[in-house]
């Protein structure tokens, strides 16, 4: 306890003047370009309520905008592609059908609503593979591993922000 605080690394908010509501790791926060902070996990969980949205990784630091590296649930939107007539063979062809990328620009959109302009991901990156603890982009707690997802998506977060 310092000066009657707990410093306990989290961020949060007073609701109703009398409950503390956790809502992030200050050690992800991440500032903007225009040095507005972003506390990414609100934004990936609000996402994440889509039946469509499996994994989400909210970037950004020392960007212009908020962007994201979204993995799909690749069940849900197999099926919504066989009800579409949708041909497709392998999750990478699935991510790149241009009926696929309007289906998700029109998913982040409507949650983009929750958010204030800055918080709101303007680019995003699908991506094929699901993250994994064998594949070393999830803990044994199931928690992401940011830098370890930054390092190995590096290219697919440089083409947000081309």
């Amino acid at each position: 306890v310092i000066d009657g605080w707990l410093h306990t690394g989290d961020i949060g908010i007073i609701e109703d003047g009398k409950f503390l509501k956790i809502t992030d790791r200050k050690k992800e926060l991440f500032k903007t370009s225009g040095g507005k902070y972003v506390a990414p996990q609100p934004i990936e969980n609000k996402l994440k309520e889509s039946p469509f949205i499996e994994q989400i990784m909210v970037v950004g630091s020392e960007r212009k905008f908020v962007g994201a590296l979204i993995v799909p649930s690749f069940l849900t939107l197999k099926e919504w592609m066989k009800e579409k007539g949708i041909t497709y063979t392998t999750n990478e062809d699935a991510i790149h059908h241009p009926r696929v990328l309007e289906l998700f620009r029109e998913l982040v959109e409507s949650y983009n609503t929750f958010f204030n302009h800055v918080e709101q991901i303007k680019k995003f990156e699908l991506l094929p593979q699901e993250w994994t603890i064998d594949t070393g982009e999830m803990t044994p707690k199931m928690s992401l591993k940011r830098k370890v997802v930054m390092e190995k998506f590096k290219s697919a977060i440089e083409r947000i922000y081309v």
